[in-house]
Order: C-alpha cells, then sequence, then structure tokens
C-alpha cells in the first residue's frame, strides 16, 4: 500500500515540475495604408481574402482607408500578422498595386 502512495506521489511531483507557464504571445495590430493607385475594389478583396473579413467588415474598412488614410485590418500574434501582411503584399504586387500594410504593437 506504501508503494502505491508513493508512486502517485511521485507521478504527481514530476508532472509539476515539468509543467512550464506559457507565455501569451505578444499581439500585433495589422494596418493598411491608403495609396493612390490601389483600388477601392482590390483592397475589398484582399480584406476578404487575406483578413477573412465579410463584404460589410471589408468595404467599411476601405472606406476608413481611404477617408483617413489607414485602416485596422485585425489584432494577431507576431508570426500570424507578418504572415498575413506577406500575403497582402505578395497579392498586391502581383496585381501591380503598391498597397502597404505595416504591423503595429498592440
Amino acid at each position: 500500500m506504501e508503494n502505491a502512495d508513493t508512486n502517485t506521489s511521485n507521478k504527481i511531483g514530476s508532472r509539476v515540475a515539468t509543467e512550464k507557464k506559457t507565455q501569451t504571445p505578444s499581439l500585433f495590430k495589422v494596418l493598411m495604408h491608403n495609396d493612390d493607385y490601389t483600388t477601392m475594389e482590390f483592397v475589398i478583396d484582399v480584406l476578404q481574402e487575406v483578413f477573412n473579413k465579410s463584404a460589410t467588415e471589408a468595404e467599411k474598412i476601405m472606406l476608413t482607408i481611404h477617408f483617413q488614410g489607414v485602416g485596422y485590418c485585425g489584432t494577431f500574434p507576431y508570426s500570424i500578422a507578418e504572415s498575413k501582411v506577406d500575403r497582402a503584399r505578395l497579392k498586391a504586387r502581383k496585381a501591380g498595386f503598391p498597397l502597404r500594410c505595416s504591423l503595429e504593437e498592440a
């Protein structure tokens, strides 16, 4: 009987010893900037395809970008934010647009 208690204690103790506190990854805002060449339709397309926005959300963000010069696309962990910015840039370059996105720590 003593051995069973000792084994249970050892299992619990080793589990606690191996657990580590997980850190929350740093979050970054993705911002899209206005320019004089990228079409409104293309911006909406990027917002829907890359940032998974609905047609209504994408149109609202596009209008914010158009009238205020910059629009908020979402907040993500750094690696995801960077990946989305890269996808948006690549899509824009392939289409011949100078669309610019940036990251800002949240």
